[in-house]
């Protein structure tokens, strides 16, 4: 039984009495005035989850082609116009960010001539063609980015924002006992509630690379930790999934893969649909807009043109 309502003082009082209705309404009692509140203009859902973005991030892997915007073809300065406008709060980068071996002179004079604009708010994270550098594997990668991509000296990091933690991997080493090692402690010491993870090769892909099996334990230790999302590139077309395990069966309470290699290297075909494929979309370039708030996420692909092209399930952590 809840408690009884204190006595009014007077009718013009401004005490306000809120009684819970069904399906999230409600009736209030302000200043002898009985006000009616229906479900979803309340202050929060039935289920106390804030509706608003909490905040927004971009994510796109395999960027900048050889090309700058002299050229009409040149894509990546069309994605990166497209960043501008969305406005993120940080922008998340799959791997791949520079074609074709990724020196930093390569990185000066295409990458930085679009997506550079956002590099101070930049979380990168290196694909294998970072690793094709002559001087070294990751070296112009390094090299450009510097402490934004190595904030403790290593190619992996993790950040968190409000109520998320991100998780931000360099799958070229996952057989680097090092880094997994690291991840493990650094799920053991996450204290929020939501968990996304990117790296460059997914695990599951319909695309030309296919699945990479490479990353299966990682996905373990984050499956594990209760993760809700991962996000990839490495295969040149945006693809999302169910929520599924890692051995790659449907599971409610699994994680979803989304797959954007869309923001700006040629494109690939999608060659064999893998099991809880939702959505595959190939020759559309944009980015993904990612909304979070405390307790959920979702995201919409927008094309170059500004139209969105794919818009996902809204997702609750777990």
């Amino acid at each position: 039984m809840p408690p009884t309502p204190r006595a009014m003082k007077s009718r013009t009082a401004k005490t306000r009495l809120a009684i819970p209705l069904a399906a999230g309404a409600s009736l209030a009692l302000v200043g002898g005035v009985l006000l009616w509140s229906p479900a979803g203009e309340a202050d929060a859902t039935p289920n106390g989850t804030d509706t608003k973005a909490a905040f927004t991030a971009v994510a796109a892997g395999d960027i900048a082609e050889q090309c700058t915007s002299d050229d009409s073809d040149c894509v990546h300065p069309k994605t990166a116009a497209l960043v501008e406008k969305l406005d993120p709060s940080f922008v998340m980068t799959m791997g791949d960010n520079q074609y074709d071996d990724a020196r930093l002179r390569d990185f000066e004079d295409y990458y930085d001539t679009s997506w550079g604009a956002f590099k101070d708010k930049t979380r990168p994270v290196p694909g294998n063609h970072e690793t094709y550098d002559p001087a070294g594997a990751l070296k112009g990668y390094k090299s450009y980015f510097g402490s934004i991509a190595y904030p403790k000296g290593e190619s992996y990091y993790s950040f968190d924002q409000d109520n998320w933690h991100f998780i931000a991997l360099d799958s070229n080493s996952f057989d680097d006992k090092e880094q997994i090692d690291w991840l493990k402690a650094d799920l053991a010491a996450n204290s929020k509630k939501c968990v996304a993870a990117y790296w460059h090769h997914p695990l599951f892909s319909s695309g030309e690379h296919g699945n990479d099996p490479v990353s299966r334990p990682v996905w373990k230790l984050l499956y594990a930790n209760k993760a809700e999302l991962v996000m990839n590139g490495h295969d040149h077309h945006y693809e999302r999934f169910a929520p599924q395990n890692p051995d790659g069966k449907a599971d409610a309470n699994g994680i979803v893969e989304l797959l954007g290699g869309m923001g700006g290297a040629n494109p690939y075909k999608i060659e064999e649909v893998q099991p809880n494929s939702e959505k595959r979309l190939t020759k559309k370039f944009g980015v993904v807009k990612l909304d979070f708030t405390d307790t959920g996420f979702s995201w919409n692909l927008v094309g170059t043109d500004g139209a969105t092209k794919d818009s996902s399930p809204s997702y609750k952590c777990r």
